[in-house]
């Protein structure tokens, strides 16, 4: 093969490849497939939200957009260097009297580049970004981990809202499996003659209710997945199947209780240190007013001049210098103590909004502890009753099939053996739900 040859066939390739990238089947939207959870566990939503979710992301950035603003007040810090060119043609010279008559001074044209150096000595615009950029970029980092935070429990109460959606309409497929097979049996009956026909109707009616209940617990789910997706940033259209093990999961809802609130596990306590900090800062620039801002500069001009056009270039008649600036605000009207009075004042109002977060935080503290004890509470009187159901439903059920229990009561049993399994899971959440309200209030989600 030739070498003209080979280089139009791989010509021809890589044409046809860029036909094939933009042909419409490619160049549909189409989700990707590593952007979809293969096992949906409460760990990989929670993972997949912070690595996805629009928010968490917004921070992330504004992260990035901290460091820059830092990096940008921190670049006076370095020597300014600047450039001036212009050329002048003047149509009409000045004139200068000299010993009583005028004279005409300079020449039609001139021309000039100056460059300039400035270099801060002391500034302390340039002096506070210096001090703050640390606890500025701090700052940005506790706001993205508040907000994960808040993305961890969100997305943790949502998953367990989809849960029980699911387990909801698992235990109606059982009632209803079982419904049926009721019904069939009491018309059977009703034919033979065995029992009365209100039984195979309110078998019926029940049958009803729980496929009429059904329908509305698929509409729930589908509502619940999707405000789980939203708070993932998960794509609407993707599939998301969750992964869980109810053992583990009813294992995971003890936390000690006897456990007292640290204050400076919290992150809104150490955003809060962080923010007077940057007071402290903020005080120390306006006392910083007292003292001169200094800089060193220099400048080196290139000056050109001729009455000539065509030989304004030929002759340069330069000048420079260096020298050190000091500037210090004599008298501004008291201007200045005024600022440092109101810095002061609201460097002493930090106190009383640490006072107030700690109230706030024994408050909240009291107040999730108690509903994690209510609710596990429940939990364990709710588990106890569904053993209690189900054994009576059994029980009932063969009284029934013996004819010593009317189907009234079959139908009375199942109701409360539905009821209690819905509020066994429920009380399986919700307990799951208290104990992440714990956790946030002690400081101690982990992400």
């Amino acid at each position: 093969m030739t070498k003209k040859n080979l280089t139009m066939k791989i010509f021809l390739l890589l044409l046809s490849t860029v036909l094939l990238l933009n042909s419409p089947i490619h160049s549909q939207p189409q989700i990707k497939s590593d952007s979809l959870l293969q096992n949906g566990t409460l760990q990989n939503c929670v993972q997949y939200a912070l690595e996805h979710q629009p928010q968490i992301q917004q921070t992330l950035i504004d992260e990035q957009i901290t460091d820059r603003e830092i990096n940008s007040k921190l670049a006076d810090w370095y020597p300014q260097i600047n450039f001036n060119f212009n050329i002048i043609h003047d149509y009409q010279l000045p004139v200068t009297i000299f010993e009583g008559s005028g004279a005409v001074v300079g020449v039609k044209d001139n021309s000039s580049g100056l460059f300039s150096v400035t270099q801060n000595i002391f500034n302390r615009d340039v002096l506070l970004a210096s001090t703050t950029a640390g606890d500025v970029r701090k700052q940005a980092k506790q706001i993205t981990t508040n907000n994960k935070i808040s993305v961890i429990i969100d997305v943790s109460k949502a998953f367990y809202a989809v849960l029980l959606a699911q387990d909801q309409i698992d235990l109606i497929n059982e009632d209803i499996t079982r419904l049926e097979k009721s019904s069939k049996d009491t018309y059977n009956q009703y034919i033979s003659g065995v029992v009365d026909k209100t039984d195979y109707m309110r078998a019926s009616i029940t049958l009803n209710n729980a496929l009429a209940e059904k329908k509305q617990d698929d509409e729930f789910l589908k509502v619940s997945k999707a405000q789980l997706k939203q708070l993932m940033g998960y794509p609407p259209d993707g599939d998301l199947k969750l992964d869980y093990d109810r053992a583990q999961m009813a294992n995971d809802v003890f936390i000690d209780t006897t456990q007292n609130i640290v204050y400076e596990n919290r992150i809104e306590y150490q955003l809060l240190q962080t923010q007077k900090r940057l007071q402290e800062a903020n005080l120390n620039y306006y006392e910083w007013s007292f003292i001169p801002s200094i800089s060193a500069f220099g400048e080196y001009n290139l000056n050109y001049q001729d009455d000539q056009w065509s030989k304004l270039y030929n002759i340069n008649y330069p000048s420079s210098y260096i020298g050190i600036e000091l500037t210090f605000p004599i008298f501004t009207g008291g201007k200045r103590i005024q600022e440092i009075d109101q810095a002061e004042l609201e460097l002493k109002r930090f106190e009383y909004n640490f006072a107030s977060l700690k109230d706030s935080f024994n408050t909240e503290y009291t107040q999730v502890l108690a509903n994690y004890k209510s609710d596990l509470n429940n939990y364990y009187v709710q588990k106890n009753n569904l053993e209690l159901a189900r054994e009576v439903y059994n029980i009932i059920q063969l009284q029934y099939k013996s004819g010593f229990k009317t189907y009234l009561d079959v139908i009375t049993a199942e109701t409360d053996l539905r009821t209690t399994q819905v509020n066994y899971i429920t009380s399986l959440y919700r307990v799951l739900s208290s104990k992440l309200d714990v956790q946030k209030a002690l400081g101690t989600i982990k992400y």
